[in-house]
């Protein structure tokens, strides 16, 4: 992408110059963050410290508008992710959706789904039943979504999103045993809380291949996290209202050095709430799915003009969970007109 960052900004200056601390004030107290934490030394396998991710990729229409919002504002999109799930698509969406991806070198993460705040769940519906809502509830829902994992992998889909410990362990096993591709990744939605070190190593043992962080972790919370765990890390920079509506544009490079490698992923404040989501809704979510993008634009701009180093991973870069189109073991449902 191209982006003018050859002008400083005047109230920084004035701040360095008022502050007396010499050229490094602009760095400990702006765009840089606390230079008190530590700076990750991880790295995606091609040496990028960041990869742009925008969520809530509603399927084929909403992938087709994020790749040409991105490309009509030149923003490096590597990785749409989806919320829905893999049961809301028919097997001609998710065809789509996996070869145009693939044919981009972009990696695909759709949600496997259901989870207990679909289903009939009572407690879900309580006051603080909210922390059931991700949940697989009971074995009919446990098989449902890893039926939902192994139909996107029949599809060319390699990477699913996993909101439930007993899911994510079981895909783990499932990959080891080659019932799923073995390039294939789980993704931890942030519906299955990364607060903590501790969580997070145990996440990683199960089998996750990316966490994506509690949104309004401190940068000092995720440097603890980053510490003891090599996977990429996901972190909204702009959180939807339904998980905080946080705005962390100002600590974008802060992010970067101390969570590297990282997806840095593009949410939408005051937009409203689309999941499940399906065509008669197109019109929403297409809309909202190219502002993220506008989003993004405007944090990588805001990162240039911090002296950033832009440089991130190409298309089909090693680490990127592409879909690989292919023929599927299962023939597609022949449904009776």
């Amino acid at each position: 992408m191209t982006v003018d960052s050859t002008t400083r900004r005047p109230t920084l200056d004035a701040l360095t110059r008022d502050l007396g601390n010499g050229p490094d004030t602009v760095a400990t107290y702006g765009e840089f963050g606390p230079q008190s934490l530590p700076t990750s030394p991880l790295r995606f396998p091609d040496g990028a410290a960041f990869r742009v991710e925008i969520p809530s990729v509603e399927g084929p229409e909403c992938l087709d508008a994020a790749l040409a919002e991105a490309q009509r504002l030149q923003v490096p999109v590597r990785r749409l992710s989806q919320g829905s799930g893999v049961m809301l698509q028919t097997d001609a969406e998710l065809d789509r959706m996996a070869a145009r991806a693939a044919d981009v070198g972009v990696e695909v993460s759709l949600f496997a789904r259901p989870c207990a705040a679909w289903g009939i769940s009572a407690a879900s519906l309580a006051p603080l039943g909210a922390v059931f809502g991700s949940a697989a509830r009971g074995s009919e829902q446990l098989i449902a979504v890893l039926e939902d994992i192994q139909r996107a992998a029949d599809h060319g889909i390699r990477s699913v999103l996993v909101s439930d410990l007993g899911v994510l362990a079981s895909f783990g096993r499932m990959r080891a045993r080659g019932e799923l591709p073995g390039d294939m990744q789980a993704k931890v939605s942030v519906m299955l809380p990364v607060a903590n070190p501790a969580s997070a190593e145990v996440l990683v043992g199960l089998g996750a291949d990316t966490l994506n962080l509690q949104t309004d972790l401190s940068l000092a919370q995720i440097a603890s996290i980053r510490s003891v765990v090599d996977v990429p890390l996901d972190i909204y920079v702009e959180a939807p209202d339904s998980i905080g509506g946080f705005l962390r544009y100002e600590e974008l490079a802060a992010l970067v050095r101390v969570a590297a490698p990282v997806y840095l992923k593009f949410g939408l404040r005051n937009a409203p709430e689309v999941y499940p989501s399906g065509s008669h809704l197109d019109n929403v979510t297409v809309a909202l799915t190219r502002e993220r993008v506008r989003r993004a634009r405007i944090g990588l701009e805001r990162m240039a003009r911090a002296g950033m180093d832009l440089t991130t991973s190409e298309p089909g870069a090693s680490g990127l969970a592409v879909p690989q189109p292919r023929p599927r073991r299962t023939k597609s449902a022949t449904v009776p007109i």
